[in-house]
């Protein structure tokens, strides 16, 4: 006789594992009731399953008498090979739990420069900490390269900047940021004493990342209705770059305030005053919509919501 292939087999008369466990305890106990009792639920709910699955099989199954329930003949050879169904279905739940912890030993993370430079690292060694025996992957690019890579199933989480969450995404705001001008000091803003005001910035060409970039359409948000707005100077792919980039002179550039706090504090650069405008802004992690983060990721979450700065 030709083999039959898993796949193939008809199951229209096989009950559920949850009927056939039933089945088996009432073999066990001896009783309809005790049955009910050690499975969870109430007698009538027993007997109507019980019933349900003599209709399936197509026999009785179960003799009920004063004295309590015994399983017919047939009952005991479906009991019987109830229990390999359902050793079999114990192995492949144990085989999914081992798939589960497994993955949840990895964890991929993509994040904007801003976060994956000046905040990611601390809030991965607290995780380290935690979870010593996960391993983090972490990509870093702009917003728009982050939020692709949530959606794709690339990574687990994302880390974006920007004035509004990435479309098609579960986002939540972990962390309020501040966006700072900053010139050489040697600049002539460097010396002013009054502060740039909106309308002037938006008509300086500055310093920026690439459009697509968290902090260049933060600013561009923060600047809207302040035309006509200057084309970039130079346009520049990281964070480190735009700031060797100011300190050599060559124009003002708005950055995080986490990332040129020590530039600041060292006199490399000068933060001008401004006024008119917000420059504030959130961070966000983002994830599959309709997924909920689970494992690491979770723990990853938990860790940012208690250490994330407010805005510098």
């Amino acid at each position: 006789m030709a083999a039959v292939a898993a796949e193939d087999v008809p199951l229209q008369r096989v009950p559920d594992l949850d009927s056939l466990q039933l089945l088996l305890r009432v073999a066990s106990t001896g009783s309809l009731g005790r049955a009910a009792a050690a499975h969870g639920i109430g007698q009538p709910a027993a007997s109507a399953r019980v019933r349900a699955v003599e209709r399936l099989v197509g026999v009785p199954l179960v003799v009920r008498s004063a004295r309590g329930s015994t399983l017919t003949p047939a009952g005991a050879l479906v009991a019987d090979w109830a229990r390999d169904v359902l050793q079999a279905a114990a192995a492949l739940e144990a085989g999914i739990a081992s798939l589960r912890d497994d993955g949840e030993q990895q964890l991929r993370v993509a994040a904007s420069q801003t976060v994956a430079e000046q905040l990611l690292p601390r809030w991965l060694v607290h995780l380290a900490a935690e979870r010593p025996r996960t391993a983090v992957s972490l990509r870093a690019g702009n917003s728009e390269e982050v939020a692709a890579a949530v959606r794709d199933g690339a990574v687990d989480l994302g880390f974006v900047e920007g004035p509004q969450p990435p479309p098609g995404l579960t986002s939540r705001t972990v962390a309020r940021d501040r966006l700072v001008v900053v010139v050489a000091p040697t600049h002539p803003w460097a010396r002013r004493r009054a502060p740039v005001d909106a309308a002037e910035l938006a008509r300086t060409p500055l310093v920026q990342r690439e459009p697509r970039s968290g902090t260049r359409a933060a600013l561009e948000a923060a600047l809207h209705g302040h035309l006509p707005t200057a084309a970039p100077l130079l346009e520049l792919p990281s964070t480190s770059a735009i700031r060797s980039a100011v300190a050599a002179g060559t124009a003002p550039a708005v950055l995080s305030a986490l990332a040129v706090g020590d530039d600041i504090a060292l006199g490399r650069l000068v933060a001008v005053p401004v006024r008119d405008v917000d420059l504030t802004r959130s961070l966000r992690a983002v994830w599959v919509r309709g997924a909920r983060p689970a494992g690491p990721a979770r723990d990853l979450l938990a860790i940012v919501a208690a250490r994330a700065p407010d805005a510098p």
